[in-house]
């Protein structure tokens, strides 16, 4: 169960299309309705002197941490990867994972647990970081349903979202005005669910996450506090 939840915090989703990106800083309160529990979870953007950005996430339940970090350069509106790491301790199973994008030989390498990793690279392929960016993108520009290709593990996966519409959070924050997102999956394959709310008037920040788990239970992730462009988000 708690490794579900930092699951989830892993899924935290921030800015918007690539030519649009902002530097931002936001936090988050993480709840579960059947246990005594909570976490927190940090994550930000900053853009690097050489044009790149680093996209960092943190997060913490009890005596389990994660961390997790994208580099990403642009290209028009393409986000490439250049590398990707994350790790996971003090629940269940360890894990790390570490990518390198190489796009001179066109080949993603690195370790998965301690298995190699080795994939062709070619454009639109995305870390499980750096493909929020292009939902946020996607998002904003009005889609209703969405597909990337993910590196995950040692192959790639394809990760299905559908927009189901708008609603009214109510954050730490403020209340917001936010576009409702559903992740896809197969019912014959797995009954989980996934649902997020990214702001409209904020950079399609994320401001809420709420998944139930095939088990029936349910936790919520719900924005604290959080700037974009150095400005402090506020709702209504």
């Amino acid at each position: 169960m708690r490794r579900a939840l930092l699951f989830a915090l892993a899924l935290l989703a921030l800015p918007i299309h690539a030519a649009d990106l902002k530097p931002f800083a936001a936090s988050y309160t993480a709840d579960w309705k059947q246990l005594p529990m909570s976490g927190t979870a940090e994550r930000s953007l900053k853009q690097n002197t050489d044009g790149t950005w680093t996209l960092n996430f943190k997060a913490s339940m009890m005596i389990a941490s994660l961390t997790e970090e994208s580099k990403l350069r642009q290209d028009k509106d393409t986000l490439l990867p250049q590398t990707y790491s994350f790790e996971r301790s003090g629940l269940g199973k360890a894990k790390k994972v570490d990518l390198d994008f190489d796009w001179s030989s066109k080949m993603i390498t690195g370790s998965d647990r301690g298995d190699a990793v080795k994939i062709p690279l070619n454009r639109g392929i995305l870390d499980k970081s750096t493909y929020q960016l292009a939902l946020q993108h996607d998002v904003a520009a009005g889609k209703k349903s969405m597909s990337y290709q993910v590196v995950d593990g040692d192959e790639l996966d394809t990760y299905d979202f559908r927009v189901l519409g708008t609603e009214k959070v109510d954050t730490q924050a403020g209340q917001v005005e936010a576009i409702k997102v559903e992740r896809v999956r197969d019912p014959t394959q797995s009954k989980r669910i996934t649902v997020l709310w990214f702001a409209k008037e904020w950079d399609y920040l994320l401001v809420r996450l709420q998944q139930v788990e095939t088990d029936g239970k349910e936790y919520n992730i719900m924005l604290k506090d959080g700037t974009v462009d150095g400005k402090s988000v506020k709702g209504s």
